[in-house]
């Protein structure tokens, strides 16, 4: 995707049932402006909004010819915003979520409503399929990398289901890297500090090798201190301490004091970053017809999880602090090779090769307890519950062949096919501990998988027969077969015996015998094959050289698959019904895109970790009946003079669940009569999704002021508020809930005329503290949040 260097604007507020009229007054109105003169035009020509070009179709396209809800963020977009991953991204684009969650360390998405936070393991594919260069990043963890050197971010709302395949049931984001370019000798460097010890640097240089080649080079390095302080341990009593241990059980005999050494103050705290990655690429221009690149990309994350803080802090205690006795850590690093290869076959037809390859590789520590409870004796008084990753490993590989036409023709085809497969291991414990980790064990296990693979492979066609200049119909369809294979998984847990009670770690091997752990039964082996037929229609029609009005059916499928005791789950599908405007008033200063949909969610795949009523634990996946999810979208982007710029965006969503039984362990749920299988669940059918805000909406103002040397300083603020949200398919009331809530990041840019720059910025200008997840398993309500408000200054040098 390419776009111009300017600033996506978007619209502002309007209540659900003014939607259509909405609509349609943005496709129609204004008529009389296509019949400005060139001269008029051209006249006008330096205050309009860019033109921006999208590959959504997987053809470049004006963004407001293409019949598709999508927001793309130029890399201008991206650096003002200062987006560094795909939380960042949120705020920009209407109706998207992310969040990052702790135990895993993973981002997960929501679009329209629907997404699912607990896709987040070697199980579970996401609702929201990411690309990098139109490469499939199958893997939640690819969406933590950081984004350095893009030149664009498209977010494709709706099923995508046709051209961009798998796991796309609500949308895509497809992340565009800057590619070489021949002939140039250019480049950038830049460099950060802020608060939290942040500091920060990023480079890219561009080198010409000879006429028809060039190579672009690329590494970035974000580090900050964690934002959550260690709490100390004050201490309890001794004659208390005995007092406990003996109600609790203990033998008088081998009583001992909570030992403070215990307890996390030096090490490294949460929600710190140290994230590096590099990125080499190859374009070569073999022959006039012939045009390969290639990019070798290595992310390295040396930072730590989120922490599970306490909704309701202790006495004397801050909000961002935490009774942590497990120090965290995450050490990750993934490798990728990304090549396309495109082939002029006339000047009426092209060939295309996508293909990617990528290995990854992480282990980490996280405190699931959050230091809910003080430990009243080493074993009472508090559950110590820590998971760690001892190993994970995710190799993928996809490779797609396009075959398409060029040039304008009656009817535009293209047809593909696809491949992708996964090969993933997985190694995951979870100690749990009454007291502290040297009381008795609670319950413990080791979730050990040696072998899941994947298989997918596709043939897809899309044809866009033009029946005139204004009128363009569009139909496509794709045959989807998956395989899903588990070889060799179980559970190793707690059996007790006489041996010592002590806690997993990653040095021991639950698998050998004599340590008090056993496979449960059954095992994980099992198999999945599937396959799907999805689809679009579409028509789109032009009403003069500024409006365009489209309706369009599309359908999105995410393959069913294997889960824990060897149990298969049903694939999940969506239909999507939608129409949308695209128009552009005043000559060019002027955009508006509306978009409003209704989609029939079945079969909706719902996570989550479970008691089993035979003791075991596991992660159940079940399918819901489905859901309902209809709403309203706009964007608008104004130049209101030469100087000034806005946008504004709204979403206007309204979610629900169909019929669903809901487990897990993370919450204090009642006792199980609907489901055998489950030791509590909750009937959630009607409940609100999580991340489906009612209403949201973001602004962003920005003013050049021109300086006497010919540089410029440009303030700018970008404001959002949403309604109140849930933050779980239980829906269990306020601590459940993100309240309604505004929040504002604030910038000041210095743009000298020799190259040289310099920013300033604040996020979250009133520190507000704003839940992304919720959950009570651990007696008080624990939650994790968005970042705090931090403060930095950063400067560059282009040339």
């Amino acid at each position: 995707m390419k776009t111009a260097a300017s600033h996506p604007f978007r619209r502002s507020a309007v209540p659900i049932h003014l939607a259509i009229l909405t609509l349609i007054a943005g496709s129609g109105a204004v008529q009389a402006q296509s019949a400005s003169s060139p001269q008029q035009v051209q006249a006008t020509n330096t205050e309009e909004i860019p033109e921006v070009v999208v590959t959504a179709t997987k053809r470049s396209t004006s963004l407001q010819k293409t019949p598709i809800a999508i927001t793309s963020l130029s890399a201008a977009t991206l650096q003002d915003n200062h987006v560094q991953t795909m939380l960042d991204v949120v705020a920009l684009v209407p109706g998207f979520q992310a969040t990052a969650q702790g135990d895993h360390g993973v981002t997960t998405m929501t679009l329209r409503g629907i997404g699912n936070d607990s896709a987040k393991t070697q199980y579970a594919d996401p609702e929201v399929a990411s690309f990098v260069d139109n490469v499939y990043s199958p893997r939640a963890e690819g969406a933590t990398a950081l984004m350095f050197d893009i030149e664009s971010i498209e977010v494709l709302r709706g099923p995508q289901g046709t051209l961009w395949g798998r796991n796309s049931t609500v949308g895509a984001v497809n992340i565009q890297t800057v590619k070489p370019e021949l002939n140039s000798r250019s480049g950038s460097v830049e460099a950060g500090i802020g608060d939290y010890n942040r500091y920060g640097a990023r480079a890219a240089f561009n080198v010409p090798l000879g006429e028809t080649a060039a190579l672009r080079i690329g590494v970035v390095h974000e580090q900050h201190d964690g934002y959550t302080d260690y709490q100390t341990f004050k201490g309890v009593p001794i004659a208390d301490q005995r007092a406990a241990f003996e109600a609790a059980g203990g033998d008088p005999a081998a009583f001992r004091p909570i030992n403070g050494n215990l307890f996390a103050v030096g090490n490294q705290k949460y929600n710190a970053q140290n994230q590096t990655a590099f990125r080499a690429s190859l374009l070569w221009h073999i022959t006039p017809a012939v045009k390969w690149n290639i990019a070798y990309e290595k992310f390295s994350d040396r930072g730590t999880p989120s922490a599970n803080l306490m909704q309701q802090p202790r006495a004397g205690e801050k909000h961002w602090s935490i009774l942590s006795d497990s120090a965290p850590w995450i050490n990750r690093d993934s490798h990728n090779v990304r090549t396309r290869l495109e082939y002029k076959l006339s000047d009426d037809m092209a060939m295309n090769y996508i293909g990617g390859f990528s290995t990854y590789q992480g282990s980490m520590r996280f405190d699931q307890d959050g230091g809910a409870r003080i430990p009243t004796s080493v074993r009472s008084g508090a559950t110590w519950q820590e998971h760690t990753t001892v190993d994970s490993n995710y190799r993928s590989q996809s490779h797609e062949v396009e075959l398409q036409s060029l040039g304008a023709k009656t009817v535009d085809w293209q047809l593909g096919l696809y491949y992708a497969a996964e090969k993933n291991d997985i190694r995951f414990d979870i100690p749990i501990f009454n007291g502290t980790q040297e009381g008795t064990v609670g319950w413990q296990g080791s979730f050990i998988q040696p072998e899941e693979t994947v298989a997918s492979s596709a043939a897809f066609g899309q044809a866009t027969w033009n029946v005139s200049d204004a009128l363009h119909l569009t139909g496509g369809l794709r045959y989807t077969k998956d395989r899903r294979e588990n070889v060799g998984g179980r559970a190793y847990t707690w059996r007790g015996g006489d041996v010592p009670q002590l806690p997993l770690n990653p040095s021991m091997d639950p698998r050998q015998p004599g340590q008090g752990f056993a496979a449960d039964v059954p095992g994980n082996d099992g198999v999945f094959n599937g396959s799907k037929v999805t689809g679009l229609l579409r028509a789109n029609y032009e009403l003069g050289k500024d409006h365009m009005i489209y309706a369009s059916i599309a359908t999105g499928y995410k393959s069913g698959g294997v889960q824990d005791r060897g149990l298969t789950y049903a694939p999940e599908t969506l239909t999507n019904y939608e129409i949308g405007s695209k128009s552009t008033f005043m000559g060019g200063k002027v955009k508006v895109n509306n978009a409003l949909f209704y989609s029939d969610f079945k079969d909706f795949q719902f996570n989550s970790p479970v008691n089993f009523t035979d003791g075991s634990r596991g992660l159940s996946i079940t399918n819901a009946e489905g859901a309902t999810v209809y709403g309203f979208e706009s964007e608008i982007a104004a130049r209101i003079t030469p100087d000034d710029r806005l946008s504004v965006t709204l979403a206007v969503l309204k979610a629900e669940l169909g019929a669903l039984v809901a487990g897990s362990n993370d919450y204090a749920l009642p006792t199980c009569v609907v489901d055998p299988s489950f030791a509590t669940c909750l009937d959630v059918s009607g409940n609100k999704m999580p991340h489906a805000p009612t209403f949201s909406t973001t602004v962003q103002y920005q003013h050049t002021f021109h300086m006497a040397d010919g540089a410029t300083l440009i303030p700018r603020i970008t404001a959002r508020y949403e309604s109140e949200v849930e933050l779980s398919v239980f829906n269990l009331g306020p601590e459940d809930q993100q309240k309604a809530h505004a929040s504002a990041d604030l910038g000041l840019r210095y743009q000298s005329s020799r190259g040289w720059w310099v920013d300033a910025f604040v996020r979250n200008v009133s520190d507000e503290k704003i839940k992304t997840s919720a959950f009570n398993g651990m007696g008080p309500w624990l939650s994790q949040y968005k970042s705090p408000r931090t403060i930095g200054i950063n400067t560059g040098f282009d040339f």
